[in-house]
């Protein structure tokens, strides 16, 4: 079977109407759309928002600007695992936003560090961040390392 052999199944497709040819067509004269009204004038329907004439959905919500429905106190972070610093710091090294920087390592240097606690860390880490999560505090506590939150 070729690309060119392919047909749609039996009775998958119809004839267009033709309207307005005459009375005895059945179609003729109003074409079957009645007498009057918006319905029976050209261009009606299709318009992506119309609802009948009542006050349209997407405008009867709020007017919010920005990206979806965030509270504009909301603080977004850097996020961070035990194990990007396992893999991205020697032993001993300092953690702080500078040191990441340097390594190329936040995507916007401005907003604040928070280390979560998702992999393993087996070196000893100084971390100086604006954020620590629980299971991380202990990781790295455990591996021989201390935190100290930033203001």
């Amino acid at each position: 079977m070729k690309l060119h052999e392919l047909k749609p199944n039996i009775g998958a497709t119809h004839r267009r109407r033709r309207v307005g040819c005459g009375y005895a067509a059945g179609q003729g004269k109003t074409c079957g759309r009645g007498t009057k009204g918006q319905k029976s004038r050209a261009g009606w329907g299709g318009k992506l928002y119309f609802q009948g004439g009542n006050l349209p959905f997407y405008r009867r919500l709020p007017f919010r600007r920005g990206e979806g429905m965030h509270s504009i106190n909301r603080v977004e972070y850097n996020e961070f695992n035990v194990d990007d610093l396992a893999r991205c710091f020697a032993a001993n090294d300092e953690v702080t936003s500078e040191t990441m920087n340097n390594k190329n390592m936040l995507g916007k240097s401005q907003k604040p560090v928070v280390i979560l606690g998702t992999g393993e860390i087996n070196v000893p880490l100084t971390v100086k961040v604006n954020r620590v999560s629980k299971t991380a505090r202990e990781k790295i506590e455990a591996a021989g390392g201390s935190v100290e939150l930033i203001a």
